[in-house]
């Protein structure tokens, strides 16, 4: 693997992805180079191969994800929360695997797993060894195909996350993010949380589950990337074996709902039993393909990355209005919303934290940034980029997030050079650009005496 920016490494992986007309691909990336091959399969499988493969032999280990395209911004009023409770279903057993057994297996055999579902994505992520492979394979096939519906289970796990959102709402930043998503959007699915309304989750049907799996559970809405002391061939022979076989689905719709233009700031007030209140402003930005995404990230890390940056240092260490700010921006598939919170102290008005925060935008609006500020930003950034470039587990997320949510893992290797070309004016356009009141949702927590 090779950096323009000059860090170097090996890596190999093999991914099963969409692919033309939603037929599966799987695709075996090594060190980077022209396609050699390619061959169909009966199923409209389609194999790419790059140069001669080279397996990541650091740790005698094994990472695999899957992301498939299914998350809470595929879900209706009804429907919500139910990417989030197939994350819990899916360990709850199938045909060849009864429930328990996907975890237990996997232990036996000295791996792990976890998984985790977002407004686009619900993924994935086992880590085992080499000589667990094929077992992994195969109870990743038995899940995806044969996933067991059994009403005492889904009962079961209904209880689980609804205890799940009970619990979020005693966090006074689980209650205002919501509302401040809520508020913020109007139209777009991105207005209700990814755990789901209590009212959705006491009331999904038998029929909205079978409906939302088969639409999100397919290998043609899937991105599989395996990393590590793995052959290719071996990859292939496995996924032709246990994936091949499985059938395609149609992939869930398109979400064609565009957010509409805000037109003005909108303020959510939450009275609540907590100790102090807490303060979440939402500024609507692009989605990740969008040109101004690593301008914004640059952005994000000058605002709130350490205690050197510009919001910690005026807001909690200068004027000690509260006790902590920070800001995130992070991958979607559609336009989202760029954030700040902060918990102001005892005794500060949240007013007087709001201020200050804008006080810091209007800087960088009107002066820009310095080049210390902007150089620093993309050594922090970029520093992580490469730490997360050098295990495993970093690799198969980074390679995954970017075929996903950039559309191409190729454009995860021209990331040096996009962070390098920024300039001070790049940051203070998109600042300009997207930090107006008339682009803002505030949502305020005012603390209740509790009864």
């Amino acid at each position: 693997l090779r950096f323009k920016g000059g860090a170097k490494g090996v890596l190999h992986c093999s991914q099963i992805s969409v692919g033309e007309e939603n037929n599966l691909n799987i695709r075996v990336y090594g060190e980077l180079g022209s396609i050699e091959w390619h061959q169909r399969f009966p199923n409209t499988m389609h194999m790419k191969w790059l140069d001669r493969p080279q397996e990541d032999n650091s740790i005698p280990s094994i990472a695999l994800y899957i992301f498939y395209r299914i998350g809470s911004r595929n879900e209706r009023p009804g429907t919500t929360g139910l990417s989030h409770f197939f994350e819990h279903m899916m360990f709850n057993g199938a045909k060849k695997y009864g429930p328990g057994s996907f975890d237990q297996v996997m232990e036996a055999n000295g791996g792990a797993n976890n998984a985790y579902t977002s407004n686009d994505v619900t993924v994935y992520q086992d880590w085992f060894p080499p000589a667990a492979l094929e077992l992994i394979f195969d109870l990743e096939a038995d899940r995806i195909q044969y996933l067991a519906f059994d009403p005492k289970i889904i009962d079961s796990e209904r209880g689980v996350v609804a205890s799940e959102r009970r619990n979020g709402e005693d966090s006074p930043f689980n209650i205002i993010d919501e509302q401040l998503n809520a508020a913020a959007f109007t139209a777009h699915p991105y207005q209700w949380p990814v755990v789901g309304w209590m009212v959705d989750i006491e009331n999904w049907k038998m029929e909205d589950l079978r409906n939302h799996f088969r639409m999100g559970y397919s290998p043609s809405n899937a991105t599989m990337v395996v990393v590590g002391a793995v052959k290719q061939e071996e990859i292939v022979r496995l996924a032709q074996k246990y994936i091949e076989p499985i059938e395609p689905h149609d992939p869930p719709p398109p979400v064609t709902t565009k957010e509409p233009e805000q037109k003005g700031e909108r303020r959510v007030t939450v009275k609540g039993e907590a100790q102090l209140p807490a303060l979440a402003i939402g500024y609507h930005v692009p989605e990740t393909k969008h040109p101004d995404y690593y301008a914004l990230q640059v952005l994000d890390t000058i605002l709130s990355s350490g205690q050197s940056s510009r919001l910690y240092q005026r807001i909690v260490d200068k004027d000690q209005l509260a006790l902590f700010v920070r800001s995130s921006f992070g991958e979607s598939f559609d336009p989202t919303l760029f954030g700040i919170s902060a918990q102001p102290k005892a005794g500060i008005a949240p007013e007087a934290v709001e201020k200050a925060i804008y006080e810091e935008l209007d800087k960088v609006k009107n002066a820009g940034v310095t080049d210390q500020e902007l150089e620093k930003a993309k050594n922090i950034l970029l520093s992580g980029f490469y730490r997360t470039m050098k295990t495993i587990n970093g690799k198969a997320n980074a390679i995954g997030t970017y075929e996903v949510f950039f559309g191409d893992y190729n454009k995860l290797f021209n990331a040096a050079d996009d962070y390098a070309k920024l300039t001070k004016a790049d940051i203070q356009r998109v600042a300009k650009t997207y930090f107006s009141d008339k682009n803002r949702t505030v949502a305020t927590l005012i603390p209740e005496e509790q009864k």
